[in-house]
């Protein structure tokens, strides 16, 4: 099954404050135990999970904000399934640099993978930042233009808007992954200067947690499932901190309240020595 970026997914309300969770960088193998860096990226996604239904049960759906499966292996999508249906049945997912999107759409389905989440007073607008072939992210003409008609069907509307997508557009302060921003994130950014209803910008790839504000503008990352970047580094090194996730709330006013948790009472070994992963 084919997917369609410009599709639309309405979810009903369930209350006034939209509740979501993100997941991100779950680096699933194509085989159940498979590792990245020495570490067993099945068992700390699991963990993460359990911590999500002990914490913030319920939510209103989960976003996978990319390099899902480390190969765009179709067992991992798979098993991805499963996995995030512990928590929501209703799981949106965007391609990273590690994913193949034709097989996250063959595996799970165009509803997966939808251009634009109208759920409340608000609007969840999915970019693709994935450059085929490339670690580095950018959006082109086609996404940014998809960008703006969106961004004005929703001022019309009324509507408040979160855009996501996988690749940092910010600089985080690594310089080995800064090299992979969006490499036209000035047009990102001088889109979202015409529309003032859009509060945050929620995306992945980083591995590691990130909580700014522009004016009304929130910039949001968040830590992987798996293996966690060390901050501030200009070479790549790893982290020793705990896989986590992020939750948000969307107020109907247009605040947006979050924050990250992590998995802090289990010990996941991994490869401090290594030099990258790609």
């Amino acid at each position: 099954m084919s997917d369609n970026p410009n599709s639309v997914r309405q979810l009903s309300v369930r209350s006034e404050t939209v509740r979501v969770v993100q997941l991100t960088d779950t680096h699933l193998k194509a085989h159940d135990g498979g590792k990245l860096l020495g570490l067993d990226t099945d068992y700390s996604l699991q963990a993460v999970i359990d911590l999500v239904n002990s914490e913030y049960p319920d939510p209103d759906f989960v976003l996978g904000t990319g390099d899902l499966a480390d190969s765009g292996a179709g067992d991992a999508y798979n098993r991805l399934i499963g996995y995030f249906d512990q928590v929501s049945t209703e799981h949106f997912w965007l391609p990273g640099n590690h994913d193949l999107r034709e097989v996250m759409a063959d595996v799970g389905g165009a509803r997966r993978l939808p251009g634009e989440i109208r759920v409340g007073a608000w609007q969840i607008v999915m970019l693709d930042s994935q450059l085929p072939g490339e670690v580095g992210g950018h959006l082109g003409r086609g996404e940014l233009q998809r960008l703006e008609e969106c961004l004005a069907a929703s001022a019309e509307a009324g509507l408040y808007t979160l855009i996501c997508m996988h690749h940092q557009p910010v600089p985080v302060g690594c310089d080995w992954l800064d090299e992979q921003m969006v490499s036209d994130a000035d047009s990102f950014f001088e889109i979202l200067g015409r529309y003032p209803q859009v509060r945050g910008v929620l995306w992945g790839h980083v591995h590691q947690a990130l909580d700014q504000r522009c004016e009304d503008l929130r910039l949001l990352c968040t830590p992987s499932t798996c293996v966690q970047f060390l901050p501030k580094q200009t070479d790549f090194a790893v982290d020793s901190r705990a896989p986590g996730y992020r939750w948000l709330e969307l107020e109907p006013d247009g605040t947006i309240r979050t924050d990250v948790s992590r998995a802090e009472s289990q010990i996941f070994p991994v490869d401090k020595e290594a030099s990258g992963y790609l």
